[in-house]
């Protein structure tokens, strides 16, 4: 792990990659609303994110960025933020102990300071600002934190806050998603107190992925960001006419593993 911005990648390789995903899209004239940025890490971390967001934008897309917040009190990442059209900002709590709880903030991180750079951000930027909090059970999800949290929220004035869940496997097996009576309190909660729109992700993702190139990197590529249901794997690969022993391969090669949560089949990235 990191905290120190880096190159990872040079901002003229990754359009000419993204170009030809924007190319097979046109042909099977698909609208794209959004480059996003999201990775898998910090898109923050990279110290070209600016550079990369300015190539992207003079292309003619909108770009996005869904960011975890953990750098947004430094000036140069604020800089690079505010030439997006949409950012997505993480806020779980507002309280240090519940922070830690949850996010396992690395190194001198300070949660103060992340707080204090939103409330910045959020007052200069000139892009749509949207705000996400993951609730877990027994940890942020009663009324007081989900309060203080709501309080603060309003403070920054998204146009549009996220309550999550944990809906996909967790890195520890001890987390839940919270009480249905619990997850309506807060809902109740962030719509009384942080005066804007509050939509409630709780459901599994869709099947509306794009795979127009081999499916073996692909399945990779989407497995990189975040865990794919094995059902929603098998219906792209039907899309594509293709069997799922090109998962099958994977798993054997070690470069993907099945688990198990809440009664579904997950496959996960293996690095």
């Amino acid at each position: 792990m990191q905290m120190a911005r880096s190159t990872f990648f040079e901002p003229e390789d990754l359009w000419q990659e993204a170009e030809t995903k924007i190319t097979q899209l046109k042909k099977l004239e698909q609208r794209i609303d959004y480059i996003t940025f999201v990775g898998d890490g910090e898109p923050t971390l990279d110290e070209n994110l600016g550079k990369t967001i300015g190539l992207f934008r003079q292309s003619g897309f909108k770009v996005a960025v869904i960011s975890n917040a953990s750098l947004i009190w430094r000036h140069d990442v604020k800089d690079d933020l505010m030439l997006a059209d949409w950012v997505s900002l993480k806020v779980d709590s507002v309280r240090a102990d519940t922070w830690h709880n949850i996010d396992r903030p690395y190194g001198y991180l300070s949660l103060k300071n992340i707080l204090n750079g939103i409330i910045d951000f959020a007052r200069v930027f000139k892009g749509t600002l949207v705000t996400e909090t993951m609730l877990v059970r027994g940890i942020n999800d009663d009324e007081e934190s989900v309060g203080q949290t709501a309080a603060y929220l309003r403070k920054v004035k998204p146009a549009k806050t996220y309550i999550l869940v944990p809906t996909r496997p967790p890195a520890e097996k001890a987390v839940m998603r919270p009480k249905e009576e619990n997850l309506r309190a807060a809902c109740r909660i962030f719509g009384e107190k942080v005066k804007t729109q509050v939509e409630c992700i709780c459901g599994d993702e869709g099947t509306d992925f794009s795979m127009e190139g081999d499916p073996r990197e692909d399945i990779l590529s989407i497995a990189s960001v975040h865990p794919l249901r094995k059902e929603v794997v098998a219906l792209l690969l039907k899309r594509r006419n293709c069997e799922m022993d090109v998962v099958d391969k994977l798993l054997k090669e070690g470069a993907m593993e099945q688990v198990s949560y809440e009664g579904r089949r997950y496959l996960l990235r293996k690095w």
